[in-house]
């Protein structure tokens, strides 16, 4: 009995299993991080913040996740590793503690133009065997209900080469659900012939007016004029009946140009193969610029947009097809498919059940699943995403999130703060990079980084609970409780712009009138019509500068100085004080280093081990040629230009031997919206999210256009960085632009002269104005979901 107390009296041995309850790093050094050492406590949510570039994603996703994900693809046979993505080790002294890591990062989802929430997300993979099973009438396997599978017939002889060779009569046939008009993507193009080429012209004298294509020195060119069906002087009207033929639609046939075999096309089937089999949403401007006056898209008349075969739509259950299943708002599809009573396929209609609640549970139940993936917006994407993870039973997993807050408006950020918690709750690890107040709110633990960016920062500046942050003298403890004031006054429109009935998407007949000449934002829920009513109503004409949340798209060759078109004038300012050819002045060019082309590195490929990338000995990393780096201008060499951060350049660029006004111009630009730490020559794969998003502002601040239409410009803004925007915004309304903002972010609402709110809910729900006025009456009025929240937010 005695001996019972005695041991009941001591605290019981943990087991060593139990030790292991932290994430140790040791010595980061990735991109700016300034060796960071940090313990994360596991099964925990940790929220990291900082200001954008101060080094969160470097440590969290450049770092821990890649390490993790690294791990756990060698495990697997070098044979299986040859087909995954080779990742590099990162640079870390010591990482102990790992667990699997799950990714849910912000990059859109694929703009692949036969890609749909549906398919995305595997649900339609689901419908397409319950309809196989279920529909009437029968019409074949789950492909025959699938939009990206075409029907295909054959019938041969066939050789087996096995034992006695003989031939053998075989027939094939697979039923696939694809329409044959318009190839599963639902609309079908009309090319405009005089937006293409000026017939009045020869082909020598520059006839193609496609962006890209010159008569000189384009290969494609050179094709079409060196292929012997067209006569190269003639001007395109003159040809004859057949020339016109192989020109606009022959078929593909090897030709000889310049001593290179090439492949001829006729000039129809090669614009659809390089332009109209890519998502317009993904290209660049002046190529979707291009394709809008080429190209008109209508809804394919033999499918009705729904991209299936006749087959497929004639199938049904009750009185629905699959076509009407992807067409209806989720959480309708949820409501029907829970009213399906079949023993037989109770498995699949329970898996069924759980993914279309799921999207309805994260706040996504008014998509459709044939909405197009590559439509959908950065937050909105990173949510469906989240949807394969919410019903796992896995635990003990490191779950990675980027700012999953986005494009969340304020009423729907506590549902995506309930489902972090419940992800941690069940025994995980949370990593969030986060802005905004209310889900740092939420933390176990807080890592702020900083103190600055870029150069600035890589260092942890601060680690603790939120109260702790908030006691704490950092960029962000100090920032955590601002809130933006209602103005004084507000300015009055110079005019307006009319849009009237728009039904894009889910609007009801929208007639509103947006004031121009002040600074308009528009708002409401997540799916409540604001992209669809700006972006589909505003003419994107000559006098609009559109910003939207694509992400800009770089390699390691690209960088600040040749995205913003930066290093244009540079190069000119460089030939013209040493009398030689600009094009001596660019690593992409004739004054690339001959040993890394450019690169500053030699890339060695190791198959399915991490590639090696060493610093070019020959350069020493400067990615030019010795001889280009003795040409001077203001003292320096191109080289040392690349390497200022652009606060430096504005000055060198400003005054004295070096003045450029072109050059200065621009950088004024990206001083202006808070980047001048950043260095001219730093490749754009090394930006953070929100870097990006304000160097493509910049970029637009420069075109010519009365009328800004920006997306979410706060995207990846840190607090502090907010002030800075609401001020760059009010330059450019004070400079006589007339400014529309679609955000969410209450510091922009409170700072604006005029709100248009939209809603009440999403999808179906929305798509009407529920309040036009200035931010006080909306605060005053409190009557939508919007006003409550400002109101709270400005302490009203």
């Amino acid at each position: 009995m005695s001996s019972a107390k005695r041991a009941g009296s001591q605290a019981p041995v943990p087991h060593v299993a139990d030790s292991h309850d932290l994430i140790r790093v040791h010595g980061a050094r990735e991109n700016n991080l300034k060796d960071v050492s940090i313990e994360i406590p596991k099964r925990r949510l940790t929220v990291f913040t900082g200001v954008s570039g101060s080094g969160k994603s470097s440590l969290v996703f450049n770092t821990i996740a890649a390490e993790s994900q690294r791990l756990i693809n060698e495990t697997y046979s070098a044979f299986v590793q040859g087909f995954m993505p080779t990742l590099a080790r990162p640079e870390v002294d010591i990482l102990e503690g790992l667990t699997t890591a799950i990714i849910v990062d912000q990059q859109r989802m694929g703009a692949d133009p036969r890609s749909t929430v549906g398919t995305a997300t595997d649900v339609n993979a689901m419908l397409r065997i319950l309809f196989s099973r279920l529909g009437e009438p029968h019409i074949g396997p789950p492909s025959a209900y699938s939009f990206n599978t075409a029907s295909v017939r054959a019938s041969g002889a066939i050789t087996v080469e096995r034992g006695n060779k003989k031939a053998v009569k075989a027939t094939y046939e697979r039923t696939g659900g694809m329409c044959t008009r318009c190839e599963g993507r639902g609309s079908v193009s009309d090319i405009d012939l005089t937006q293409l080429y000026d017939d009045t012209k020869s082909l020598a004298e520059g006839a193609f007016t496609i962006p890209g294509w010159k008569s000189d020195s384009q290969w494609t060119v050179q094709v079409y004029a060196q292929s012997g069906f067209v006569d190269p002087d003639k001007p395109i009207r003159e040809y004859t009946e057949k020339q016109l033929r192989d020109f606009l639609y022959g078929e593909p046939v090897k030709v000889k140009v310049n001593g290179v075999n090439l492949t001829y096309e006729g000039l129809i089937p090669k614009i659809q193969k390089s332009f109209l089999s890519k998502d317009k949403e993904a290209m660049q401007p002046h190529i979707r610029a291009f394709v809008e006056r080429a190209v008109t898209f209508t809804v394919c008349p033999e499918c009705d947009g729904t991209r299936l075969s006749e087959g497929a739509r004639s199938s049904k259950i009750g009185k629905i097809s699959i076509a009407d299943a992807c067409a209806m708002e989720i959480r309708d599809l949820a409501e029907w498919v829970r009213d399906l009573d079949e023993p037989s396929v109770a498995p699949l209609l329970g898996a069924l059940r759980d993914a279309l609640d799921s999207f309805v549970e994260i706040g996504l139940g008014y998509l459709s699943l044939d909405r197009p993936a590559g439509t959908l917006s950065g937050g909105e994407a990173q949510r469906v995403k989240m949807i394969r993870h919410l019903g796992s039973s896995l635990t003990d997993t490191t779950y990675v999130f980027d700012e999953p807050t986005i494009g969340l408006h304020p009423h729907d950020i506590q549902r995506m703060n309930d489902l972090l918690l419940r992800l941690r709750d069940k025994g995980n690890t949370v990593l969030v990079v986060e802005h905004k107040p209310e889900a740092i709110a939420i933390a176990d633990h807080v890592v702020d980084l900083g103190p600055g960016a870029g150069t600035a920062g890589g260092t942890v500046c601060f680690e603790g609970t939120v109260e702790e942050l908030r006691a704490g003298d950092t960029v962000t403890g100090r920032h955590l409780d601002d809130r933006a004031v209602l103005k004084d006054a507000v300015r009055k429109p110079t005019g307006a712009l009319e849009i009237r009935g728009a039904t894009t998407h889910n609007l009801q007949g929208v007639d509103v009138d947006v004031p121009l000449g002040v600074l308009c934002v528009v708002t409401g829920v997540a799916g409540s019509g604001k992209s669809s009513l700006i972006h589909g109503s505003v003419p994107a004409g000559a006098d609009v500068v559109s910003v939207d949340q694509s992400p800009i798209k770089g390699s390691r060759r690209s960088n600040p100085a040749t995205y913003t078109g930066l290093l244009e004038p540079i190069r000119k300012a460089f030939a013209k004080a040493n009398g030689v050819k600009p094009a001596l002045f660019s690593a992409n060019s004739e004054g690339a280093c001959p040993t890394c082309n450019g690169a500053g590195v030699i890339y060695t490929d190791l198959a399915m081990m991490a590639g090696v990338a060493a610093p070019c000995e020959d350069c020493e990393g400067k990615r030019f040629q010795p001889a280009v780096l003795e040409y001077r201008f203001g003292g320096r060499d191109i080289s040392e230009v690349l390497a200022m951060s652009v606060a430096q350049a504005e000055e060198f660029f400003g005054s004295g031997e070096a003045r450029t006004p072109a050059a200065h111009k621009i950088l004024d630009r990206l001083a202006d919206v808070g980047l001048g730490y950043l260095t001219l020559g730093q490749p754009l794969t090394t930006l953070s999210g929100g870097e990006r998003q304000r160097l493509k502002l910049a970029t637009h601040m420069g075109d010519k256009g009365g009328v800004y239409v920006l997306d979410e410009p706060t995207t990846g803004l840190h607090l502090a960085d907010v002030e800075q925007l609401l001020g760059l915004l009010d330059r450019l309304v004070d400079a006589g632009k007339s400014v529309i903002v679609i955000e969410h972010h209450q510091a922009v609402m409170a700072h604006a002269d005029w709100i248009i709110d939209l809603g009440p809910g999403a999808g179906h729900d929305g798509g009407r104005i529920v309040f036009e006025g200035t931010p006080a009456d909306l605060v005053a009025d409190r009557t939508t979901l919007t006003g409550e929240h400002l109101a709270a937010y400005v302490g009203a």
